[in-house]
Order: structure tokens, then C-alpha cells, then sequence
């Protein structure tokens, strides 16, 4: 019933598991004293959070870490809601500002205020549904200060999600081709790596597995059999070739999605609430309070 402050619930007739951390996120709610806060609608305000100009106080600084290192423990495990928010507010783990503060505590009041929000795992409804997805994305030079990009991946099993990431690029592109190709080539091999560990316990699926994308021009020159990428960015090349001898051998197949539908979308940048709500269905996550 219990791993790790993660509470596992199981439904064998309905053939459905739910995984959440409800009991944890209260727990750091309380701890940090925002339980009387009212919850916002997103972890993450769309408004660009930048650098402090001022230096913050050792206690300061401290504790801002420790609000930092909550919220990552629950969105590395079963929150891929609040990925987002986690990944950016690190940025500023050295020096925050009464702002960053601020932001800290509203992903956490977020959470607060959504703690019954479960991953769910269910029995396929349809055969030919699969049973494993992954989408992966990029938002192209989001970073105001650098100009890295953002990028993300999602992978889901029975429609609940297994693995996420959102990371800044570690390299600045010179385009949103290159930007989406770095972000492909990190969720293909997330996707391989996957792929293995599911044939060592044997678990064997009969449909591929497709990588979703909403940039029609990085799947053409991925698919299209005299492709041309206009880059003096090498390692960039080198990510294009990768996934065009994968995409050829079989090994993975690139699908089409319309940017609306990306379920990676939530990954890469913060949402106003009505397209977060859309986020957490396409996530796989359930109120499961009643």
C-alpha cells in the first residue's frame, strides 16, 4: 500500500492502479507553512522568472533549497505536472530573489491544492490502442538571459506516464529544427533504453513504438530520402544521422501530432490554466479524492 511516502491503490476488477503522493506533499506543505495559502491553478506563472540583481542571505538561499529539493521528489515520482516548474525554479538554487521565493511556494501550494491528483494505470479499452507512447519537444530559445532551449519528453505505459524530463538544452541551436532534433534524439534513446528493459522482464508489445512530434519540417528531413539541414552545429548533424539510421533500421518510428495535442507540450514551457488542464489529462493524471 505504501513505497517511499508513494500510496499505491489497485483496482482488480476495473483492472486499474493508481500511484500518488498525497500524504508527502502535505507533509511539505505544512513543513514550509502554506497549507492556509489558496492554491493556484498552475504550479508556474507564464510570466519569465530572471536572475536576481541583488546577492540572497545564507538563510535565504538555504531555504529556498530545501523548498527546491521537496517539490523535485515529488515531480520526479508521480507529479510530471509540475516537471515544469521544478526544473526552472532549480535554476536559482545559488542566489534566489523574494520572487523565486515566491514562485517556490506556489508550486508547492499547487500541489497542496491538487494532492489527490494520481497517476492512473488502466487495461487497454481498445486492441488496436497502444499500449506504450512517447512525445518529446523542445521550446526554441526560451531562455531569455542564453538562449538555451527547453526541451522535454514523456513516455506512457496504459496510459499512465512511466518517465519525463524537462531539462535546458545543453548547447544553444540556431533554429527550432535543431532545437526539436536534440530533444528527439534524448527521448530515442530513452525510448531504446526502454525498449531493452522491457524484453529483459519479458514484456512484449505488438505495436512499434512512435516517437509523437509537432514539427512537420524536423520529420520531413528525418523521413525524406535526400534530406539537407543547414547547420555548422556538427554534433547537431551527428543527432540528424543517429535518428535517420534508427528511423531507417526500424527501430523507431516519428509520428505527426498537431502542437494542441502534444502531450509534452506542459514540458517545455509554463501554460496559462485552461491549456494545463488539457496537460494533465493528456499526462494521465486523476482527482482521485472520492
Amino acid at each position: 500500500s505504501w513505497f517511499l511516502g508513494i500510496r499505491i491503490i489497485r483496482d482488480r476488477s476495473q483492472k486499474k492502479l493508481w500511484l500518488c503522493q498525497d500524504s508527502y506533499i502535505k507533509k511539505i506543505a505544512a513543513t514550509f507553512h502554506l497549507t492556509d495559502r489558496k492554491p493556484p491553478a498552475t504550479p508556474l506563472a507564464v510570466e519569465e522568472l530572471v536572475l536576481n540583481n541583488r546577492q540572497a542571505t545564507p538563510q535565504e538561499i538555504y531555504l529556498y533549497q530545501r523548498k527546491v529539493g521537496s517539490l523535485l521528489y515529488a515531480t520526479t515520482i508521480t507529479r510530471p505536472d509540475a516537471a515544469r516548474a521544478a526544473n526552472k525554479l532549480s535554476e536559482f538554487l545559488q542566489n534566489p530573489s523574494a520572487r523565486h521565493q515566491d514562485a517556490v511556494d506556489r508550486a508547492i501550494s499547487y500541489l497542496y491544492g491538487t494532492n489527490a491528483l494520481a497517476i492512473e494505470y488502466s487495461a487497454l479499452s481498445d486492441p488496436d490502442q497502444s499500449a506504450i507512447d512517447c512525445a518529446g519537444d523542445a521550446a526554441f530559445a526560451d531562455d531569455p538571459a542564453t538562449r538555451y532551449s527547453t526541451e522535454g519528453y514523456l513516455l506512457k505505459l496504459f496510459n499512465g506516464p512511466i518517465d519525463w524530463r524537462s531539462t535546458k538544452q545543453k548547447t544553444v541551436t540556431t533554429s527550432s529544427t535543431e532545437a526539436e532534433l536534440l530533444a528527439l534524439s534524448h527521448a530515442a534513446k530513452e525510448v531504446i533504453w526502454w525498449k531493452r528493459l522491457f524484453q529483459a522482464i519479458q514484456l512484449n508489445f505488438s505495436q512499434d513504438i512512435s516517437i509523437l512530434c509537432d514539427n512537420r519540417q524536423t520529420i520531413r528531413l528525418l523521413t525524406a530520402e535526400t534530406p539537407q539541414i543547414n547547420t555548422k552545429l556538427k554534433h547537431i548533424d551527428i543527432h540528424n544521422h543517429w535518428l535517420r539510421q534508427e528511423i531507417a533500421n526500424g527501430v523507431l518510428q516519428i509520428q505527426w501530432v498537431p502542437t494542441a495535442e502534444m502531450p509534452a507540450d506542459g514540458l517545455t514551457k509554463a501554460l496559462p490554466r485552461q491549456r494545463f488542464e488539457i496537460f494533465i489529462k493528456q499526462l494521465g493524471l486523476v482527482d482521485i479524492s472520492n
